[in-house]
């Protein structure tokens, strides 16, 4: 709990995301610049602007934590850090570009490895997804809680319908009611609010990627990890995440014991 006059981590970061968020919709309703990275990746003064304006904001509020995002040069002091934002200014910046309104903000608080709270905020959509470690998470201040889905057969799925259908599975998926959403964290937080039972990707994360939906989701009684069951840890030297489940308890055995045979996964 926070003490008097001390604004708790989650309170700080809920009220900063939220007005990150009026900034992406003001560039974007006056036409997003667009480019694109070293990598082929799409990236709009949405995502600079909000990575410029939330690293002032929070180090201001914050000057001993550490800094990572998606659009900042990484710097191994946050390695030190006792505590570190974990940031994506913006994620799912395609979806953003064409008019989706499924693009979010995702931000963590990191202490020892372990997200302690996390804001998920889709503006668009009118959807703030917040958590704080051992508290539970929260859909616009409601409690949410994942489905207690058991079955493959009619499982709602969000993600890559072409995943499933792919040559690389011994055992054909049963017929799957799968859904796309541009970002990966609005994606885990569908699950966590039960209105989807799990959803997965065979292509690398990175810590900014996951590490906000992963302590919602969580908080939610989500399991989340890689496609071998092994869970995450955060604010690392590496950031890469091989791969992401994101399931209710119920399911998440079945999923994992179906990519067991993915030792490797090699241009998935």
């Amino acid at each position: 709990m926070a003490s008097a006059g001390h604004v708790s981590d989650l309170d700080l970061i809920v009220d900063k995301v939220r007005r990150a968020g009026a900034l992406a919709q003001h560039l974007k309703a006056h036409g997003l610049i667009t480019s694109f990275k070293a990598d082929g990746s799409i990236v709009t003064n949405a995502d600079t602007e909000v990575n410029l304006w939330l690293k002032e904001a929070l180090l201001d509020a914050r000057p001993d934590y550490g800094w990572q995002s998606e659009e900042s040069p990484d710097n191994t002091e946050r390695l030190d850090a006792r505590r570190t934002f974990v940031l994506d200014p913006i994620d799912g910046t395609m979806g953003l570009s064409k008019g989706s309104p499924y693009w979010t903000i995702a931000l963590a608080v990191v202490e020892a490895t372990r997200p302690v709270a996390a804001v998920v905020y889709a503006p668009d959509a009118g959807e703030l997804y917040a958590a704080e470690a051992g508290r539970g998470a929260r859909l616009n201040d409601l409690p949410i809680h994942v489905t207690a889905t058991s079955q493959l057969e009619s499982a709602e799925v969000v993600g890559d319908s072409r995943l499933f259908g792919r040559d690389i599975w011994p055992e054909p998926w049963p017929r799957l009611n799968v859904v796309s959403r541009p970002s990966v964290a609005y994606r885990m937080c569908v699950v966590a609010a039960g209105r989807a039972d799990f959803t997965m990707a065979l292509t690398p994360k990175r810590d900014w990627d996951v590490a906000a939906a992963s302590l919602i989701a969580q908080e939610a009684g989500a399991v989340v990890s890689d496609h071998l069951g092994n869970p995450y840890g955060f604010n690392a030297r590496d950031s890469l995440k091989p791969s992401l489940i994101c399931s209710g308890p119920a399911l998440f055995p079945e999923i994992i014991r179906r990519c067991a045979h993915l030792l490797t996964l090699e241009n998935p």
